[in-house]
């Protein structure tokens, strides 16, 4: 469990007892988007949250204070391997010491409910003991360092359609067994915070339900700091009398004033308030935020951006799905010249959208790296393919495009009026992507951001904006073109009302010659003062009827074609859900045809959720890359030329067709969303209903093969009693390798409506080709356990379970029974 020394505590205790209700209330409430309230009367500073799971953001969210981006927490998710994680997250740490970031608003530690859920990305799994031990791991690292770890989103939150509204209704065992124990694994961690949802569970909205007392504070002991999602608290006594203990942002208008009237009055006792101010204290202590003599150095200097690291992350990440004829990894000599096909190749998605999105220092797309990786080795030749003119194909403007009219640079200019026309401030940006938080926000008028736009092709190409203001109030956006007019619309703001959810685009159609630049001016004046804008500038460049044609070319007098599909820009993100598991822009119908004219066909998926591959039998080899971070690209080439194994497993059930997929609702019924489904989620579901996934749970290849010989354990183990299984696996391969040994269990005849077939352990090995390892798998005692509602307690049901032994959930050679006496 989370526990802090005692002179922690002591100390708490003390500087509780000097602060007036004002300093109290001020405390227990954001000061800004990302920061605390100081009081210098006790030596107390600021101190700084910011997010996310996949790289450390800071206060500002764009090119002039940029982020390592890591691979998404779903790749790191396909590691399977905690120590991995933990290095990663040691890595974060250092990130934020050097953004002067106190708290990393992650791990996510919901579940992949849904192959459909917008931040399926952000989470780690479908299971909850892979989920909750890399969540650990992730915990560990951060903390470490002295960076507060903060699991989110607790608890239930595995869609975004009406996120803020959504109630979901869920029965207590399945909460305790599936949803709340990754939460519970991350406290026995040590985790310094946990974040309330958004959502409601079971009629009460998280930041005043009692999920946040019972079982956390009390049967976890978590003694850290609860603090909301931002803008999650919508009361004054409820939430106040929950055991949420830090509202942000700040300021809060449900606390502060009105909070110290509920006092007055007697509906919030000064004993609760004083709760929550001790935690945050305690939270103060861990992270060196009390008394100047122990603040972070801020000054320290780290490495940027770890490209080794990420690099290396980025491949073990990648899940080798098929490889007939053992076409990868590339035979040096075979190739003289590749086709690179897919628009993802060069506007590769390296990361999900939303609240877990950083500006990366710099990105190397699947194009780059495979020209750099094929360098003296082959020619490689670049066709886009097939992309639909829908709205649905806006991306953000590359900076190449864009030139700053003032300073000539690429990027833009932007000014800032106020409500009279006056003139506040200038900034020149090199980015498409604006976000502004705080000041000169609640001051201004209008912004204006002009450029010049530069066409890569010739036709006709739609210019866009997209972005919003908060507090849900509608602004007039316009465009320019060359000082014309062309468009001008008054646009609602997402129900989301923060700026990673996107409100539909204003765009222009302008018919441009490759080479040409045309002036750009956009427009946006809110109607109301907002805390924070989010806008971005997008193109969605001309297709002609002949990309598919001329790829297909390109293939056949091509030796290998690498074809890189998956989602597009804004696809998968926070405040929405996917419409479907389908790939966008005919690019199944672009592989289809690519592999019809040449055999040696490579896909590479770039997406952070499961896609559906209906022509996943055409081709020799299908590797899976995920939202893979910033140095994707060269990851790419050291794995398909053999650098690097594609290591990883996948965390997620892939379907063949979605209308195979057991749970798939993330939309709400009148208000609710039931999961009917029980402990019965991700492969567990798959199994129960008797169907076959294209690819199961825990999958993956590499560049070797297993086989597994011996399964030891004891005959018998006593009820609550960890257990220690041990397995012979042998690499019977031509090359070195690491496989993930995967325990599961099983009852068949049960009193308990039991999955019928959960995770009890894994570990990863590495191995030279022929050699034999015995691996030790720890097996927790919970594994056994199943929770009781009558007596609200964990409880074992005796007699004999199975246990089997494999490399994913569908291919276990090996079993065995133990009796739970």
């Amino acid at each position: 469990m989370s526990h802090a020394p005692d002179p922690f505590k002591a100390q708490a205790e003390l500087l509780l007892c000097r602060l007036p209700l004002r300093d109290k209330l001020s405390v227990i409430a954001g000061e800004g988007p990302w920061s605390t309230k100081p009081l210098s009367s006790i030596g107390l500073r600021s101190m700084t949250l910011a997010d996310g799971p996949a790289g450390v953001r800071g206060i500002l969210w764009d090119e002039r204070d940029p982020s390592a981006c890591l691979p998404c927490p779903t790749a790191m998710g396909a590691t399977w391997d905690e120590e991995f994680v933990e290095i990663l997250a040691t890595f974060l740490a250092k990130e934020a010491k050097r953004k002067g970031v106190d708290a990393v608003l992650g791990p996510t530690l919901n579940l992949h409910r849904s192959p459909l859920s917008g931040r399926h990305f952000e989470c780690f799994s479908e299971d909850p003991l892979l989920t909750g031990r890399l969540g650990a791991s992730f915990v560990r690292g951060l903390q470490r360092c002295g960076i507060a770890a903060c699991p989110k989103h607790y608890v239930a939150n595995e869609s975004e359609t009406n996120r803020f509204t959504i109630d979901v209704h869920v029965d207590e065992r399945t909460l305790r067994e599936v949803y709340l124990w990754p939460f519970e694994q991350a406290v026995a961690a040590g985790a310094w915070l946990i974040m309330s949802a958004y959502n409601s569970v079971n009629g009460r909205t998280m930041t005043e339900n009692q999920l946040l007392q019972e079982p956390l504070k009390t049967d976890w002991g978590f003694d850290g700091v609860v603090v909301s999602d931002w803008g999650a608290i919508r009361s004054t006594s409820a939430s106040a009398n929950s055991a949420n203990d830090l509202a942000m942002p700040g300021p809060c208008d449900y606390w502060g004033p009105a909070l110290a009237e509920a006092i007055d009055s007697g509906e919030v006792l000064l004993e609760t308030i004083d709760e929550k101010v001790r935690r945050i204290l305690l939270l103060a202590m861990r992270v060196c935020a009390l008394s100047a003599s122990h603040e972070n150095t801020t000054q320290e200097t780290f490495e940027l951006d770890g490209r080794s690291l990420l690099r290396e992350a980025s491949a073990r990440s990648m899940v080798l799905l098929r490889n007939e004829g053992k076409l990868l990894p590339l035979k040096y000599g075979s190739i003289r010249k590749v086709a690179v096909i897919g628009h993802n190749a060069l506007d590769t998605q390296h990361q999900g959208g939303g609240a877990a999105q950083v500006v990366p220092t710099r990105t190397i797309s699947a194009l780059d790296g495979l020209q750099k990786a094929f360098s003296g080795i082959a020619e490689v030749v670049y066709c886009p393919g097939r992309r639909d003119s829908t709205d649905d194909s806006l991306r953000p403007i590359p900076l190449e495009q864009l030139r700053n009219p003032v300073t000539a640079e690429p990027g833009s200019s932007v000014e800032f009026f106020d409500r009279v026309g006056r003139l506040l401030s200038s900034e020149s940006r090199a980015t498409s992507q604006f976000v502004w938080f705080g000041p000169p926000l609640p001051h201004v008028g209008r912004i204006v951001i002009n450029t010049e736009f530069t066409a890569r092709s010739s036709g006709s190409h739609r210019l866009a904006i997209t972005g919003l203001g908060s507090n849900r109030s509608a602004g007039s956006y316009r465009i320019l073109v060359d000082e014309l007019v062309v468009r001008e619309d008054v646009v609602q703001t997402a129900n989301d009302g923060s700026p990673s959810a996107l409100a539909s685009p204003t765009w222009v159609d302008v018919n441009v010659q490759v080479g040409e630049s045309v002036r750009l001016s956009v427009t946006y004046e809110p109607n109301a003062a907002c805390r924070s804008v989010a806008i971005t500038l997008c193109v969605q460049e001309p297709t002609t009827t002949d990309e598919t044609t001329k790829a297909v070319a390109a293939a056949q007098e091509a030796d290998l074609a690498i074809v890189v599909v998956g989602s597009k820009a804004f696809a998968e993100g926070e405040g929405y859900d996917r419409k479907n598991l389908a790939l966008p822009d005919g690019q199944d119908q672009l592989v289809s045809a690519v592999a019809a004219a040449n055999p040696a066909t490579v896909v590479v998926v770039n997406s952070g959720s499961p896609v559906v591959m209906p022509w996943s039998e055409q081709v020799p080899a299908i590797i899976v890359a995920w939202f893979p971070g910033q140095e994707f690209g060269d990851a790419l080439g050291d794995v398909l030329l053999g650098r690097h194994e594609p290591a990883g497993r996948l965390p997620t059930t892939w379907p063949a067709a979605e209308g195979d997929v057991p749970v798939l609702e993330t939309a709400p019924s009148s208000g609710k969303l039931v999961y009917s489904e029980g402990v019965h989620i991700g492969y567990r579901a798959w199994v129960r209903a008797q169907r076959k996934p294209a690819y199961p749970f825990g999958y993956g290849m590499g560049f070797t093969a297993w086989k597994y010989h011996s399964l030891k354990l004891p005959d018998s183990i006593h009820a609550g009693e960890n257990m220690i299984v041990n397995v012979l696996v042998e690499n019977i391969g031509d090359r070195s390798g690491s496989e993930v040994v995967q325990i599961y269990l099983k009852r068949l005849r049960s009193a308990i409506d039991r999955p019928s077939l959960w995770l009890a352990g894994f570990t990863r090995l590495i191995a030279d080709p022929g050699q034999q390892h015995w691996v030790n798998i720890d097996i927790d005692a919970r594994a056994f356990q199943h929770w009781d509602t009558q007596q609200r307690q964990w409880a074992n049901e005796r007699g004999a379970f199975t246990l089997l032994a494999g490399g994913c959930s569908e291919i276990l050679p090996l079993q065995a029974e133990v009796v739970v006496e």
